[in-house]
């Protein structure tokens, strides 16, 4: 899993990036310089999936069968080895309006809000499951991510 990528610490060679890649988009909060692997792209590609993924899901007519034949669990292995069983799928729209990150000895964050042509809006879908005993918020992302890398579907 760990790829050999040869960067220094802080030597921004940002030209592995392909065509077209902009740096204005702005959800990456606090952690945008921290790239080890290529990480950062995987995420980038996951939310392109999920996106896609949440508008066939809005304009399917039959939600049921829309996320059987997108492989999302019904039912998965709870904690206490009880089954979880999904019964909540909600989607959010998220605009993030500008960025707060930590000063230098302060306790105030540096905060810079967005110029209006950035705020770029995002949806993130929630699966929930319930058991007996626990419930489970499952991001839509992080089932693709598992289903990506134990590889279930070749990207």
């Amino acid at each position: 899993m760990a790829h050999a990528h040869h960067h220094h610490p802080h030597s921004h060679d940002h030209h592995d990036h392909g065509p077209g890649h902009n740096h204005g988009h702005g959800h990456d909060h606090l952690h945008s310089h921290v790239h080890g692997t290529s990480n950062h792209e995987k995420t980038e590609e996951l939310q392109v999936l999920a996106t896609s993924f949440v508008d066939g899901f809005r304009s399917a007519e039959d939600k049921i069968s829309y996320l059987r034949l997108s492989g999302i669990p019904f039912q998965k292995p709870g904690s206490d080895g009880l089954t979880l069983n999904l019964v909540d799928a909600a989607i959010a729209s998220n605009w993030q309006i500008g960025t707060a990150s930590p000063a230098f000895a302060s306790r105030e964050l540096v905060y810079m809000p967005f110029p209006g042509n950035m705020v770029s809006q995002r949806e993130t879908m929630t699966f929930t499951y319930v058991s007996l005993s626990e419930r489970a918020d499952v991001d839509l992302v992080d089932i693709l991510r598992e289903r990506i890398e134990s590889g279930e579907t070749n990207p």
